[in-house]
């Protein structure tokens, strides 16, 4: 684990890197390009360093994703004490974490795919099990719910990025399920779809969800 290694031994020269710097340049790889662009050697360009070298701050690329959602993390503002109103408390972090999403759109990707425990990691976790003490939950079920609101958020912006992808696949999307609801093979999807209305904003939608969400998360398991 990146995180039990030091950073630096206090021996010797400055080192002519940071492990800030180094996330800081693979993050503005991955912005532009995508996290798959993201590779040693083109974070040792970035930094003007020999690729080598860059193994001595970080010595595999698992460890680098590791710094680069720790550091992604550490865009998130938090107050010094939760409001008191978990419900709000809970929305304004879904926003600033969909805003992130926004930013990084590598990132949902990754979070649903490695263990986020770095220090900007924990003080999210720490925040947000701050933010539920109120509910009377115990710190277990409380963690299961950070997963699932997690979870959401990654998937919500994930579905977003396919949807701004292009209107021809939302448009192939409507035109293939309007033909599975007339079907007649999916009787309670075609209700849905009588039902359903027009199309409604993308931002009252994750609002609607949202709430959903932050009431599963209020709800103790088994009422």
């Amino acid at each position: 684990m990146i995180w039990l290694r030091p950073e630096r031994t206090g021996r010797g020269p400055r080192p002519a890197h940071s492990r800030d710097s180094i996330a800081a340049a693979a993050i503005g790889i991955a912005d532009a390009e995508g996290l798959d662009a993201v590779s040693m050697r083109r974070v040792a360009a970035a930094l003007g360093a020999g690729t080598m070298s860059l193994y001595n701050y970080v010595p595999k690329k698992e460890h680098l994703l590791d710094l680069m959602l720790d550091a992604a993390v550490a865009e998130y503002r938090f107050p010094a004490e939760p409001s008191g109103d978990v419900r709000a408390d809970l929305a304004d972090l879904a926003h600033q974490q969909l805003a992130i999403f926004r930013r990084h759109p590598w990132l949902p990707g990754l979070v649903l795919s490695r263990p986020g425990i770095g220090p900007n990691a924990l003080r999210y976790t720490d925040h947000f099990l701050a933010v539920t003490a109120a509910t009377g939950l115990p710190g277990g079920t409380r963690m299961e719910a950070m997963a699932m609101f997690n979870g959401f958020l990654c998937q919500f912006a994930q579905y977003e990025q396919t949807a701004a992808a292009g209107a021809k696949w939302q448009a192939e999307m409507v035109g293939y399920l309007t033909q599975a609801a007339m079907s007649g093979q999916y009787p309670h999807l075609a209700q849905a779809f009588a039902t359903a209305g027009r199309p409604a904003d993308p931002a009252r939608v994750f609002d609607r969800s949202l709430d959903r969400v932050i009431l599963a998360v209020l709800t103790p398991p088994g009422e």
